[in-house]
């Protein structure tokens, strides 16, 4: 009996010895660690990376940079099925251990022993958040006993939901964003408040493993991560079993594009970031500034839609280029959904433009392979822009659509889709308001992701026929009117006058009409009008003149050509020199930034713009800008813009621009209370084809714009300033005549004479109309 006791006793004197050693060891530990463990201030005064937000005018995000997307929010106001979720997924026994789950070690150990190797964790939500703010991720000993020290610091220094809301802001699940709050906008592009039960489970499904279980990656794993953590909120009550089965069966809408927001806004965006990056370097990415632009939500769309319309609708009038590429096809059907996918993945989609793979192809339909695996059919209208590359017809140089053509497709508007290609040329939007140059749309270029160069701000370009308001409004100064007869015939110039080589003018049209009004000539764009105007004014004059407006005179050399804008400028430059015509004169700064805020809402800047007829700089006499006006609204009611009556407006005024060769295209105009600019053309300046005038390529584009900007805008009434009158004129001399048919607006002190009268011209027609009533 003694010999059997002796057979337990030793083993149990074994078990406690190693005991009191490893208490022993563990207490000796703990004082060696204690006094190195990390001052908890990082977590009692969480100061997390905030990136910078751009917003509209409205308060709707257009713009984020840093490197973590992060929104900080109250866990009181977090979705409750949300913080359910969490704490099934991670951390079920949350609110009853005091950081450290023994019970969960103990299962978790049970589970891998069973198992064969390391299956499951016992990292509390405690000793994540330990983890994540102080320590490093390796697997160490010493970093576990560091980790559970600190979570019983923790604990005992904050409330359970105050662990967990630091968590819920810290933790990282992909895509760069950090915390559950920039998740939701991340993968489904909706606030917290709006995520439904599936949604949040999938969300809490992504910190165990973000990059596995990244639902825009690997959609197959984040849909069963999602099933197990619907199962363990079954399984701990927080759900019924139909909230269960109607989330499992809940299909995911999932964000492809991680950088879209409501507004397509990125120029804007852009300049917002450089502007506040200038001002506070690094910190800009860290510190939660918030820019709030002035940009508009309706006028924005608006500008983007008119852009993206107006090239695609130039892209089309010149025909289709063929397939951007090839791809060799396997004949293995799950070998070749595996070289699409990797294929599609290198390829950027331009918003609603698509890229896919031709599967098959002839003139009747053309299956197609887009990213998701997805195949599309296209037939019908849907194949008529590339048809001659469908029907054998296509030149030899150029290669057909054929199986592993990359193609580009489209919805149409009637939800069909459709064979298109991405366009080569470029063109720009600039809105702003000319009271005090408050930018209201900007839109500078096709695909700010094809292409950072800002035409609005960088492209300098020549400004062809729509620099001729400023000409004319130059002359006005020195004594010309409206009514001024100038005489629109050839003219030829050596290079010694043009500062260049021989130069002959022409009219666009090639033909000419003689002596007219200067009102006719701006209309009609007459070229020889304008020379000769700038020849009577002196070119040095209009050169400094111009500066006025804004424009760099070294940019427009005094020569001749400057009459028809051969100078370079730029668009933003454009809208602020046709506000000074819509303002009544005054010079306006162009401003996008509202206020620029930190992290605590604390207001930095504030913007104090200069206003027309405050505190702005008159450039221009009130009389000036209104009789320019005045001739600008023929350019549309009679001119070469009558395409924008179509807006039914007649408070519109404006001037086409088109270089020689077709080089660039222009529609400047304005309202009295919104100024637009757009502009086309190619990056490498070359021909847009001819009869791609300013009025062909760019107006509709600025008609798209204005149309829905000034919807519901009651049409404005210009009156004349103090200082303007009106005459009859001969509308051939531009004299004035008592029975003149045209009335026409001048300066007082500068009417035009009265046509001399012939006492006997008038009298021979009476005498015949005598002779014929008698007969004789």
């Amino acid at each position: 009996m003694l010999a059997h006791w002796r057979w337990w006793v030793y083993p149990l004197a074994a078990f406690f010895a190693l005991s009191l050693i490893g208490v022993l060891l563990v207490g000796f530990a703990a004082l060696v660690t204690i006094p190195t463990l990390p001052s908890l201030e990082a977590l009692t005064d969480y100061r997390p990376k905030i990136p910078l937000r751009v917003y509209s005018a409205e308060g709707i995000l257009i713009g984020e940079f840093g490197e973590e997307r992060r929104s900080v929010v109250k866990i009181s106001t977090a979705p409750q099925r949300l913080k359910q979720a969490i704490v099934a997924a991670e951390d079920d026994r949350f609110y009853q251990h005091g950081g450290v789950d023994y019970l969960g070690v103990l299962r978790a150990a049970y589970s891998n022993f069973t198992s064969g190797g390391v299956r499951q964790g016992a990292s509390t939500i405690t000793m994540q958040v330990a983890r994540n703010f102080f320590l490093t991720k390796e697997k160490t000993l010493t970093r576990k006993f560091s980790e559970a020290l600190l979570a019983f610091k923790i604990e005992h220094s904050l409330s359970k939901d105050e662990i967990l809301e630091l968590y819920f802001n810290q933790i990282y699940l992909g895509q760069r964003a950090y915390g559950f709050a920039a998740a939701s906008r991340v993968y489904f592009g909706k606030p917290l408040q709006d995520l439904n039960l599936a949604e949040a489970a999938m969300l809490a499904g992504l910190p165990k493993a973000p990059s596995r279980f990244n639902p825009v990656v690997n959609p197959k794993r984040a849909k069963a991560r999602q099933l197990y953590v619907l199962r363990r909120m079954h399984d701990l009550g927080y759900i019924s079993n139909g909230e269960f089965k109607e989330a499992e069966k809940l299909p995911l809408h999932v964000k492809r594009e991680s950088q879209e927001f409501a507004m397509r806004a990125d120029y804007v965006a852009e300049m917002a970031r450089q502007a506040v990056y200038e001002r506070h370097q690094e910190d800009t990415y860290s510190k939660g500034f918030k820019v709030y632009t002035t940009v508009r939500r309706l006028d924005q769309d608006a500008a983007y839609k008119a852009v993206r319309h107006g090239v695609m609708d130039y892209d089309r009038r010149h025909g289709y280029r063929g397939p951007e590429a090839f791809l060799a096809l396997p004949a293995n059907s799950q070998e070749r959904e595996e070289i699409l996918d990797d294929a599609l993945q290198e390829v950027f989609d331009s918003d609603d433009i698509l890229a896919a793979v031709a599967l098959s192809a002839d003139p009747k339909l053309v299956k197609a392979y887009r990213k998701g695996g997805e195949i599309i059919e296209i037939s019908g209208d849907g194949l008529k822009f590339a048809q001659k590359f469908l029907s054998g017809k296509a030149s030899a140089d150029k290669q057909m659509i054929r199986p592993g053509s990359l193609i580009r497709i489209r919805k149409s508007e009637k939800g069909a889709w459709q064979i298109v290609q991405l366009p080569q040329v470029e063109a720009s939007l600039i809105a702003i308001n000319p009271k005090d140059g408050e930018i209201r749309a900007m839109v500078g270029g096709f695909d700010f992701n094809r292409s950072q160069f800002n035409h609005v701000t960088q492209a300098w370009r020549q400004p062809g026929s729509s620099f001729k308001p400023f000409i004319y409004s130059a002359s006005l100064e020195k004594g010309f009117t409206p009514a001024t007869v100038i005489n629109d015939a050839p003219l030829s110039f050596t290079a010694e006058e043009t500062g260049g080589d021989q130069w002959d003018p022409r009219n666009f049209e090639g033909s000419y009409e003689g002596p007219v009004r200067m009102r006719q000539a701006l209309a009609k764009s007459k070229n020889l009008v304008s020379i000769r105007i700038l020849q009577a004014i002196d070119v040095q004059y209009a050169q400094d003149y111009v500066a006025r407006f804004g424009f760099d005179p070294k940019q427009h050399p005094a020569y001749l050509p400057m009459a028809l804008g051969a100078g370079s400028v730029t668009p933003i430059q454009m809208a602020v020199g046709y506000a000074a015509f819509a303002n009544g004169g005054f010079r306006v700064s162009p401003y996008f930034i509202q206020r620029i805020e930190d992290g605590r809402g604390n207001i930095l800047e504030q913007s104090k713009p200069a206003v027309a007829g405050e505190n702005a700089k008159q450039i221009i006499d009130p009389r000036n800008a209104f009789l320019m006006t005045s001739m600008m609204q023929d350019v549309i009611q009679r001119g070469t813009a009558t395409r924008a009556k179509q807006l039914g407006r007649t408070d519109l005024a404006g001037k086409t621009g088109t270089t020689s060769n077709y080089v660039d295209a222009w529609f400047c105009g304005y309202q009295a209370d919104l100024v637009a600019v757009a502009w086309i053309g190619f990056d490498n300046p070359k021909s847009l084809g001819n009869n791609e005038t300013g009025g062909h390529a760019a107006l509709p584009m600025w008609m798209s714009y204005m149309g829905k900007a000034l919807k519901g805008v009651p049409v404005a009434v210009y009156t004349p300033p103090a200082g303007i009158t009106t005459a009859k004129i001969n509308p051939e001399t531009g004299l004035r005549e008592p029975n003149g048919s045209i009335t026409e607006y001048f300066l007082e002190e500068q009417l035009p004479p009265e046509a001399e009268v012939n006492v006997a011209a008038p009298a021979e027609p009476m005498i015949d109309i005598i002779k014929e009533l008698f007969g004789q």
